[in-house]
């Protein structure tokens, strides 16, 4: 038996299945995967502000004493949130404006941007 595989089938079908794994990719990514946002603590002074521009969180690593609070600030056209890889925190996605998130207890806090897997950071809360 013949095969009548055509050359532009063959490539038809590497575009195809390229496409579909280009796809699913980017919806692993996806905004909606994220926990529901928390409320801003909008009422408390933060002790740090993080500015959330160019992709990057500035400065990404910052260390506060238990029962202060950090601020995120967000610059640019492009949306950023902060997800808490724990969830205590998550905002929603925004290009201007801010997010303030009181830290009740001490430990480490890693949190990241949904949409920009390269934007990483941490809070590190010491005991009071």
């Amino acid at each position: 038996m013949t095969s009548n595989v055509s050359r532009r089938g063959v490539v038809g079908g590497a575009i195809g299945a390229l496409g579909v794994g280009s796809l699913v990719g980017l919806t692993g990514c996806s905004p909606s995967e994220k926990p529901d946002p928390v409320p801003s603590d909008e009422d408390v002074q933060p002790a740090v502000t993080v500015r959330a521009v160019d992709n990057a969180f500035e400065p990404a690593e910052v260390e506060i004493s238990q029962g202060m609070a950090v601020r995120w600030v967000f610059e640019g056209a492009v949306q950023h949130d902060v997800v808490a890889v724990d969830g205590s925190f998550v905002s929603e996605l925004m290009s201007t404006g801010g997010y303030t998130h009181l830290f009740e207890e001490a430990g480490d806090f890693e949190y990241d941007c949904s949409v920009h897997v390269e934007m990483t950071g941490v809070v590190r809360v010491t005991a009071a």
